[in-house]
This record gives structure tokens, C-alpha cells and sequence, in this order.
């Protein structure tokens, strides 16, 4: 991938990552592999961690669109060798937290989406994404 074109986002904000099944099926070995390496990335490469985890809700039966998705990170990654994520040196040791929650936002499988991110003092620690175990339903 060194002579591929560069990105500017990991992964365009109108991207919709869903079971194509039209799409030509790939190999779940490689797709995988290239999971695991951009799992390990997101602890130093914030900035990838929402796209990586969307990816990774398809290593079961990936697809053509979904390697695609996973390339477009990896470019991304290329065009910003030396965007990383830094902690600030302060004596602030204040303990935040934020969180947030919608209804059946995720268009997939129906479920509620809860997010939430800590930070000690101006720093980012965590950030959590996670799928509610039950299907919400609209009357």
C-alpha cells in the first residue's frame, strides 16, 4: 500500500457499513489480521478507534466493501505518519467523564448505542462505544 492515494478522515462521515450481500465475499483470515493490527493502533491512534470497531462488527463474513473500508484506514494511517495521541503534563488530576445515549441508533441491528470517553485532567484515557444488548422497538 505504499503507492496508494492518501485520506484525509479514516473513513468518510456518510459511510454506511452494512451486510452487503452482493458484495463479493472475502477472506476472514486476512480481514482479521488486519483487525487485530488496527486494534492494537487505536491505543496510541485515537482518531481510528470509531472506524476500526465499525469494521470489526464484520469479521465473521466479510466482504469486498468492508476490505475496502479496512484500506481506507490503512491510507488514512499512511497520509498521517506523525498525527499520534499525546498526553499534556499538568498537575490538574481532575477525573471527567462524559457519556451519551440514543434509541435504536444502530441501523444494523436496531439496538441503543452508549458512548462514553474519560479524561484525567485534559487528557482522553478511554472511550467506550458499545451496542445495548437488546433490540429496541418503535410503536
Amino acid at each position: 500500500m505504499g503507492d496508494a492515494k492518501e485520506m484525509k478522515t479514516p473513513m468518510h462521515s456518510t459511510t454506511y457499513l452494512g451486510l452487503d450481500e452482493e458484495s463479493k465475499k472475502m477472506g476472514g483470515t486476512q480481514y482479521r489480521a488486519m483487525i487485530r493490527f488496527l486494534l492494537c493502533l487505536t491505543a496510541s491512534k485515537l482518531d481510528i478507534m470509531f472506524s476500526v470497531c465499525l469494521c470489526e462488527r464484520f469479521h465473521k463474513e466479510p466482504r469486498e466493501v468492508h476490505v475496502n473500508d479496512i484500506k481506507g484506514i490503512f491510507r488514512y494511517l499512511i497520509s498521517t505518519p506523525n498525527l499520534c495521541h499525546c498526553f499534556k503534563r499538568g498537575k490538574d488530576f481532575k477525573l471527567s467523564s462524559y457519556c451519551d445515549a440514543n434509541y435504536a441508533g444502530d441501523k444494523l441491528e436496531r439496538k441503543s448505542t452508549s458512548r462514553s470517553c474519560l479524561f484525567i485532567g485534559g487528557n482522553l484515557v478511554t472511550w467506550i462505544f458499545k451496542n445495548q444488548g437488546s433490540v429496541a422497538f418503535h410503536r
